[in-house]
């Protein structure tokens, strides 16, 4: 007789599968799905998986497709060990995907309020980069890991932040605090076993309280522009300087050359006089009379009219042979 009831349909199927022979199939066949469907798993590329067998930690599965004992013998944690991870601290990124990136909005304003060494107030917004070094660590050895690292962090720059003057946090030691605070940061990520390997921590916005920063920076741009001036006084320094050195060694070494001219000038006189007084020494008469017609060879030429007088003629007019125009019995026209 045909069912025409759904529901008696249903109840038929039923029994005739929990007949006595086919019960013992089906139960069989839905253990070994089960078993196969908890058994198999897969670990992503960027991540391990550790495994636990009875609470107690059995082995480490790379990335791939894996079996462990189902029916929850064995159970996996998986560990994104090759993701890097960051923690904001001041601020917060929209559409993080980290519920550990950023704080609430209350916590966030007190993380970026801090003191300066000098006694001064700053704002300071900084990025923790990190990942999961050894899973097991970070899986067993602390509770929360990701909240004492934040803790951690916010300890160490408060502290590096207070060992500085207000201008260095701000300006100048950006750099040096970014250095100190990553080797401080793993020493105690190291000490407690949290398991990570802190990349980097870099400073984001930096700067003194809103009600005084628009002074500050009146103060930055005075500093700045005496810092110009002085560069600008600095580089006419550099010009000038060099420039009258060069003149002041020309002039030297232009008096240098003139004094030794001069001297070898004397030296070449004085050899010479000494030369022809040896000469003179010798034959006097004739060194006499060689000096003093070489002396009128070069006096008389610069002479323009020149008269020679015998020592003893008795008139003057007599013994000149001048010329027709220039004698005084010329007639004159």
């Amino acid at each position: 007789m045909a069912h025409n009831n759904p529901l008696e349909m249903i109840l038929s199927a039923m029994t005739r599968m929990l007949r006595p022979g086919r019960f013992l199939w089906v139960a069989a066949a839905v253990v070994i799905v089960i078993a196969i469907s908890s058994g198999i798993y897969t670990v992503p590329a960027d991540a391990e998986a550790i495994v636990m067998r009875f609470g107690k930690i059995s082995h480490t599965a790379m990335p791939g497709l894996h079996f462990k004992i189902p029916f929850g013998i064995d159970r996996k944690k998986i560990v994104p060990v090759k993701r890097q991870l960051k923690l904001e601290f001041g601020f917060s990124t929209p559409g993080r995907t980290n519920d550990y990136q950023a704080a609430s909005y209350d916590e966030q304003r007190k993380e970026r309020s801090m003191i300066t060494g000098d006694r001064n107030a700053a704002t300071v917004e900084w990025v923790v980069q990190y990942r999961i070094d050894k899973p097991t660590d970070y899986l067993f050895r602390v509770r929360n890991p990701e909240d004492t690292l934040r803790d951690s962090s916010e300890s160490v720059m408060r502290e590096v932040v207070g060992d500085r003057t207000v201008d260095e946090v701000i300006t100048i030691g950006r750099q040096q605090i970014e250095d100190e605070s990553l080797v401080k940061l793993q020493e105690l990520v190291n000490h407690y076993g949290l398991g990570f390997k802190i990349d980097q921590v870099q400073l984001k916005n930096v700067n003194p309280p809103a009600p005084v920063q628009a002074s500050f920076n009146e103060v930055n741009e005075a500093q700045q522009d005496r810092e110009k001036l002085i560069n600008v006084a600095r580089g006419e320094y550099n010009k000038a300087v060099p420039k009258a050195k060069g003149e002041a060694d020309q002039k030297i070494a232009e008096a240098e050359g003139n004094a030794a001219k001069r001297v070898n000038e004397a030296e070449g006189d004085a050899n010479r006089f000494l030369a022809l007084y040896g000469e003179y020494e010798k034959f006097p008469a004739i060194t006499r009379q060689r000096l003093y017609l070489e002396r009128m060879q070069e006096v008389l030429p610069t002479m323009k009219r020149k008269i020679v007088v015998d020592e003893g003629a008795t008139g003057v007019l007599p013994l000149l042979h001048l010329e027709a125009n220039d004698s005084p019995l010329a007639p004159r026209r």
